[in-house]
């Protein structure tokens, strides 16, 4: 199986160097992460392509998934390469592909060609498209709005004939920019942040500030590692905690009510300062977007930004709330974020919209600053693949390998992963509830009912195994058939 990966077009009107620059990084990156989902490739760079074959027809899909998630490519074509050297010989060979497409409906040829050939690529459309309509029976041409388009391309002396296009990410490749670091919290607005950073090709990496929720954090590590291997699995990244508790109930006890707010971000911020210079990070990106609450007025934003020379990126600056919303649809964290179990510590009565920079300086003149250098000292660094598997006491939940006939098995993979990979097993009830659902579905688990939750890898499973024991649910386990 052959793709033809086609660049996002910003890339195509670089400078020679940078053009080439970003080809071979996309290249790498391309080749990278097929091989992680052991795909066996050969990828070759062009010009103003890349060609992907796969050894494996088997993998055509979950190839594509993976081709159409990598940052810097527009279009995917999943083609047929041919040689030949008459336009008869084109004929032959789209009479037997494309007429069985075109029977009853109207239709177009559309040909791109590169390199030096005695005719163009308008001659080639005219031959094809009155073979076709000839040797076809109730198709019609229509070159202006047609059901059906006949796409293929010239590349020298070979033919590839086009079956199928699919939209890529955009954007630029992974490794062509610098690292940033975004404040995630895991909902809606921080989770589409750091997507549309890594879209651009930006390597980032996540910090989470906790303020006391250990369901909260282990929330985010899923959804940050989501984002990771959904959209930048070609470089690794870190995942930053800092526990900051003890700097929320300093600003509680000793902070002005209506300040609370915008100082919390102040300390945020000078947080993140340090830890982006420890790990040599350019940009700190936050889930802001104007006005859309209290902390974030164009006053408050400023007084805020004050505290850090490092830049501050707002990607959803000027969004509308269903805007942000409708793409983590599209991109898949809605359900992340719509049952994330967020802590929210710092809550002001009647909060300033218009923060002045003298009274906040005064408000943290009362704060004790040893309390948040001691979360600065107490902050975690873990490689994001491995914050699936960091949760403390994780492994305390009981693991089943044999299940008892009559225990029920709880599948919580995304339907998407349990689609590809469905879970057959013959002695036991199977039910499909998506992690996302848990919460809602928990009340419908009898008492005397043993239920094993289960995940490919048993990480996931795990943790809202132990998430349920710890609420008083005993008799949910874990099925891990290797264990």
């Amino acid at each position: 199986m052959k793709f033809v990966i086609k660049l996002f077009p910003e890339i195509t009107i670089k400078s020679k160097p940078v053009r080439k620059r970003f080809v071979v990084q996309l290249r790498r990156n391309i080749k990278d992460v097929l091989q992680a989902a052991s795909i066996k490739c050969n990828v070759q760079g062009l010009w103003d392509a890349i060609e992907v074959i796969i050894t494996d027809d088997d993998r055509e899909e979950h190839a594509i998934s993976c081709l159409t998630r990598i940052p810097g490519i527009a279009k995917v074509l999943t083609v047929k390469e041919h040689s030949f050297e008459t336009f008869d010989d084109i004929l032959e060979i789209t009479k037997d592909i494309f007429i069985p497409q075109i029977e009853g409906k109207s239709f177009c040829v559309r040909v791109k060609r590169t390199g030096d050939h005695s005719f163009k690529s308008v001659d080639v459309e005219r031959y094809i498209g009155g073979g076709l309509l000839k040797y076809s029976q109730n198709a019609r041409v229509d070159l202006y709005n047609p059901e059906y388009t006949v796409r293929m391309e010239i590349r020298k002396q070979r033919l590839h004939t086009i079956s199928a296009i699919h939209d890529g990410l955009g954007g630029y490749p992974l490794g062509c920019q610098d690292s940033v670091l975004s404040l995630i919290s895991g909902g809606f607005d921080s989770n589409v942040a750091s997507y549309l950073m890594n879209r651009r090709g930006l390597r980032t990496h996540f910090l989470f500030f906790n303020l006391g929720g250990t369901a909260h954090e282990v929330g985010v590590k899923q959804v940050s590692h989501y984002l990771w291997s959904t959209f930048g699995s070609s470089h690794s990244v870190k995942f930053v905690t800092i526990p900051f508790e003890d700097v929320v109930a300093e600003i509680l006890q000793n902070v002005d009510n209506s300040q609370m707010g915008v100082i919390l971000k102040r300390m945020m911020l000078r947080a993140a300062s340090q830890i982006a210079e420890e790990l040599n990070i350019e940009a700190l990106v936050t889930g802001e977007s104007i006005a859309q609450v209290s902390s974030q007025t164009l006053r408050n934003l400023t007084v805020i930004d004050s505290v850090t020379d490092t830049l501050v990126l707002r990607p959803l600056v000027t969004m509308d709330k269903p805007e942000i919303v409708d793409i983590s649809r599209k991109i898949g964290t809605y359900e992340y974020a719509a049952t994330m179990p967020e802590f929210c510590g710092v809550i002001s009565v009647k909060p300033t919209t218009r923060a002045k920079i003298e009274k906040v300086e005064h408000e943290e003149s009362k704060f004790d600053f040893s309390v948040l250098d001691k979360a600065i000292e107490n902050r975690v660094i873990e490689k994001i693949q491995n914050v699936l598997s960091s949760t403390q006491s994780v492994m305390d939940v009981e693991l089943v390998s044999i299940p008892a006939a009559s225990d029920v098995i709880i599948d919580i993979r995304p339907p998407l992963e349990e689609e590809r990979k469905p879970l057959l097993l013959t002695n036991n009830v199977v039910k499909k509830i998506p992690f996302f659902e848990l919460g809602k579905a928990k009340t419908d688990f009898e008492s005397g009912q043993n239920y094993l939750l289960y995940c490919e890898k048993g990480t996931m499973s795990q943790m809202h195994a132990q998430q349920l024991n710890q609420e008083g649910m005993v008799n949910i386990k874990v099925f891990k058939p290797d264990a």
